[in-house]
């Protein structure tokens, strides 16, 4: 199991945690609430939390299903990407794609999901020739429906 350390910013909220035993993602908690307008309105809000991820891991936010299905909430910039040199507290990036109705995120609340991954860095080599693959220059939509 990978450590990770985390530095509380607000004590009386709760620390990342999994919902299910095998869970990829640690769900992440509103630090304050805020109201998300109908049609796009957004906010940045704070989890309470600041982490130190291991060198050669890296975190990202994903946006919770049941909101999304529910109220049409979700995350913007998704996945959001934590490296593993960020210390300042964690904020989400919620959007409320509802056409009609605001959304309230209370303190407490459980916004996001948190995974975190190990990453490679990549040497990143010059060259004339790519070599062929099979899918080749096909770009966008380009293996059918």
């Amino acid at each position: 199991m990978l450590r990770v350390a985390v530095r509380r910013i607000d004590p009386d909220l709760a620390l990342p945690s999994y919902a299910q035993a095998g869970d990829a993602g640690a769900d992440l908690v509103a630090r304050v609430g805020a109201t998300l307008a109908p049609r796009g309105g957004r906010g940045l809000i704070p989890t309470g939390i600041a982490l130190a991820l291991p060198r050669g891991t890296a975190g990202f936010i994903q946006p919770r299903s049941g909101l999304a299905l529910r109220h049409g909430v979700t995350c913007l910039n998704t996945p959001g990407l934590i490296d593993s040199g960020y210390r300042d507290e964690l904020r989400v990036l919620l959007v409320n794609l509802d056409p009609e109705e605001p959304f309230e995120v209370r303190r407490g609340d459980r916004v996001a999901q948190l995974v975190i991954q190990r990453v490679e860095h990549a040497d990143f080599v010059e060259v004339e020739d790519l070599g062929e693959s099979e899918r080749g220059l096909g770009g966008f939509g380009s293996t059918g429906r």
